[in-house]
């Protein structure tokens, strides 16, 4: 993950908003792999229609950062790396790509809600992230399917 700013630093500029965090483990969580993508998908979820998002678990591996856990906080960075929203994680289930849902696909809420355009996109997604980290994309490859609320759009 591209440095950006801290926890604490965030939590602090948040508390003289007057935003409290419930107690939970605190990430930051960024959303796509370019500034279009991010702008995109943040829209997406403050406009109601994405209620999950789904990451590589060999990405979480290769930069050592835990999965999310059901009840952890995430503080969405945009792509300029300032808070854009704040999620609390309601599920977690890691399954093979291609055995990902058409419910989590139509969560997801993106392009026209299907697993099939859902497999397309992040097959291309997943693709870079795996060459980023020298893995082959294989349709086995372990995903993190992760369902969210939305706790405040900053």
């Amino acid at each position: 993950m591209p440095t950006g700013p801290s926890i604490p630093t965030i939590l602090q500029d948040l508390s003289s908003r007057n935003i409290t965090l419930p107690p939970a483990r605190i990430f930051l969580d960024r959303f796509g792999d370019s500034p279009q993508l991010s702008r995109s998908l943040i829209a997406l979820i403050r406009g109601g229609g994405k209620r999950a998002g789904a990451s590589l678990l060999w990405g979480h591996e290769h930069d050592n950062e835990p999965v999310p856990s059901v009840g952890d906080i995430g503080i969405v960075l945009d792509d300029t790396d300032l808070p854009a929203l704040i999620t609390r994680v309601t599920s977690v289930e890691v399954r093979p790509f291609d055995q990902v849902t058409p419910e989590f696909a139509a969560l997801e809420g993106e392009g026209d809600l299907s697993l099939a355009w859902w497999r397309s996109a992040h097959w291309q997604f997943f693709s870079r992230e795996c060459a980023a980290i020298g893995r082959v994309p294989d349709p086995s490859m372990p995903i993190v399917c992760a369902a969210f609320e939305v706790l405040h759009l900053l």
